[in-house]
């Protein structure tokens, strides 16, 4: 690679960041064609190799609701001993019992900080998720699981605009109290900013969470990921969810185009010197790779840059 950003740290952030790769699962789960599950497999493999250490596989939702994850046991078992240390997402206890039976370690669930996208996505008003969600989290923490805690619609609802920090606040701290060890924060429609990042993150910690048990989850709609995530840093922040290629959205809000791409991010953090253990050569060939498979180019900026 002849590209490569000057590394210039700058003061107050943190040294190390994980990122938490979703492109499996939050990035599949919309293309239209079935992908085979022998390619998904492949990615994940890839993606590991070149040294990413979470990578979320997929979900253990009805296929009637997400046809391109209708293969999840057949991927896991194709993964072998090595998927069962990677996360899985469960939305319910019929999910977290397909988990448990192919002996999973890590497992998300997915919550919503507004009424109508909980009503949209999960069937459930925003007080009723949380009763779904209390025996899956209980019941993974009791089998030794990890749980992780996705929260969507943080930073603005395509139906209620914006969503009150507060709202936001209460929601994740709910979550967090019935045992998940993880929560992540998403900017579901990709319309947060800087400040709104700064604000909310203060807000948890005022009220009493640990910032290192938040992660970020930025979509770049209005091309404002990469700034937030430098917020975020600032914060105190150290786990940023992405996705290999900029892959990815929400099939229950259209307005939410593609996750932050990972590359983006390694890209960026490269120039800040923060550590994270990812090789951008490896990632980048690999969303080339998969480009190929979807018939059409990455929307990652750094991937069309290294890869043109």
């Amino acid at each position: 690679m002849t590209d490569l950003p000057m590394t210039v740290p700058a003061e107050g952030l943190p040294a190390r960041v994980t990122i938490y790769e979703v492109g499996p699962r939050d990035g599949l789960q919309n293309e239209a064609g079935l992908i085979p599950t022998e390619v998904k497999a492949e990615l994940i493999r890839r993606l590991l190799a070149a040294g990413l250490r979470m990578v979320e596989t997929t979900s253990f939702v009805h296929p009637t609701w997400v046809p391109q994850l209708a293969d999840a046991e057949d991927l896991m078992r194709m993964l072998g001993d090595e998927g069962r240390d990677l996360p899985v997402l469960v939305p319910n206890e019929r999910g977290l019992d397909r988990a448990l039976e192919l002996g999973c370690r890590h497992v998300a669930i997915f919550g919503s900080a507004t009424e109508t996208f909980a009503r949209k996505n999960l069937n459930r008003s925003l007080d009723e998720q949380f009763a779904m969600f209390e025996p899956v989290v209980r019941r993974a923490r009791d089998a030794g699981l990890d749980v992780r805690a996705y929260v969507s619609m943080c930073f603005g609802d395509p139906w209620e605009g914006v969503v009150p920090i507060e709202q936001v606040v209460s929601v994740g701290r709910r979550l967090l109290d019935l045992g998940a060890s993880r929560l992540s924060l998403g900017d579901t429609i990709g319309v947060g900013t800087a400040g709104h990042v700064t604000a909310l993150v203060e807000a948890f910690r005022g009220a009493g969470t640990d910032v290192g048990d938040l992660a970020l989850h930025f979509h770049d709609t209005y091309g404002q990921a990469l700034s937030n995530v430098q917020a975020g840093l600032r914060s105190g922040v150290t786990t940023y969810d992405a996705s290999a290629g900029g892959l990815g959205g929400c099939p229950y809000a259209k307005s939410a185009t593609g996750n932050l791409a990972t590359e983006d991010l390694v890209w960026f953090l490269n120039g800040l010197g923060i550590e994270h253990g990812v090789d951008l050569d490896a990632l980048v060939e690999t969303s080339t790779w998969l480009a190929g498979h979807l018939g059409r180019p990455s929307p990652s900026a750094v991937v069309r840059a290294l890869s043109g």
